[in-house]
């Protein structure tokens, strides 16, 4: 009999959004899964959170790098990783901006509200991946 390797597991969705599909198609597909984890009774303030990231970073993909989203989020029971690959290989600076500026905000909302966050080139574009732990791990 074989034995498994239980420190491995992972469940994740990923999600193809074209620029004219807008944000709250990402938001909504987000929310979705987030109930199959149970977080939505468990951590409401977790999947505010983790929206606000998603909204930032398709919003990101989709104005700067002028390019579709793929949304990715992969659960691995210690963090969800929400990642958003776009076509673009500059990666995202975070700005200060002004009191009045309209926005520049994204990074510095997404940097509040993740554990973590990175950046990184790949062969086609770039992957902006956020962490986020559960805050009542099973």
């Amino acid at each position: 009999m074989r034995q498994e390797d239980s420190s491995l597991k992972a469940v994740g969705w990923a999600r193809s959004l074209p620029i004219d599909s807008g944000v709250k198609a990402a938001r909504d597909w987000t929310r979705a899964h987030l109930a199959t984890l149970g977080w939505p009774e468990t951590a409401p303030d977790l999947v505010e959170g983790v929206l606000v990231a998603v909204s930032e970073l398709v919003t990101n993909a989709h104005v700067h790098a002028r390019s579709a989203a793929q949304l990715i989020l992969t659960w691995d029971k210690e963090c969800l990783h929400v990642t958003v690959h776009d076509a673009s290989p500059q990666l995202p600076e975070q700005r200060h901006p002004g009191a009045g500026a309209l926005g520049g905000r994204g990074l510095l909302l997404v940097d509040a509200l993740a554990d973590g966050w990175q950046a990184h080139r790949c062969p086609r574009g770039k992957d902006v991946t956020a962490c986020f732990q559960d805050p009542a791990p099973v």
